[in-house]
């Protein structure tokens, strides 16, 4: 009997070495294009931060994870050690998730929270890969009338939520049509935001 395998591990590390190629040639033609984006997105949040307000995190599945991931690295710290920045992530509690998409509607789940939490001189952070998740779009409606501003963090064509930014919000939108390779630079995009961060709260220049 014929052993395949050896031959399957060669196709399967093939196929990895592929993916990390992909993930680096999107990250690097995402670079340029969204490295001064970053710089102001990074700076309206020092500027709030600094001023006492605080960074909303939401975004559905990959993305609740990677608003939670960013609410953990300001709250927290990230690569030094630096006063708690305030953050929350508003995909963590299933109490008022449940809650409100039960009594209300699924598009409801973050809107409804920043009616309560959400105040003029905070953040909204927003992540949707398709620029088209509707509870994102609530989202930024609400954020918008209450006086927050928004960061955004989208794919491909930004969808539907870049029509729903102001002139003074920040789009970071990863022009790509593959979910993971989007979701890869968002994290990217995501550490380089806290790395800025780190380094403004404690005075030094970004290097």
């Amino acid at each position: 009997m014929t052993d395949t395998s050896g031959s399957r591990d060669a196709l399967a590390i093939e196929h990895v070495a592929t993916l990390f190629e992909a993930s680096i040639a999107a990250k690097r033609r995402s670079g340029p294009l969204l490295a001064g984006p970053v710089v102001r997105a990074a700076r309206m949040m020092h500027e709030r931060l600094s001023r006492g307000g605080k960074i909303l995190c939401c975004g559905n599945g990959g993305s609740a994870a990677d608003a939670q991931h960013f609410a953990a690295e300001l709250l927290n710290r990230f690569e030094c050690e630096r006063p708690a920045l305030a953050a929350i992530a508003l995909s963590t509690d299933t109490s008022t998730l449940t809650s409100v998409a039960n009594d209300r509607d699924f598009t409801q789940v973050f809107a409804r929270q920043l009616e309560a939490l959400a105040h003029p001189g905070d953040v909204l952070l927003a992540i949707t890969t398709s620029g088209n998740s509707p509870n994102v779009e609530a989202a930024i409606r609400i954020a918008c009338t209450r006086g927050a501003s928004v960061v955004l963090l989208t794919g491909r064509d930004g969808g539907r939520a870049r029509g729903l930014l102001r002139e003074h919000d920040v789009e970071l939108c990863v022009a790509h049509d593959s979910t993971a390779r989007i979701q890869e630079v968002h994290i990217l995009l995501l550490h380089c935001l806290c790395s800025l961060l780190d380094q403004w709260v404690e005075g030094r220049d970004a290097r």
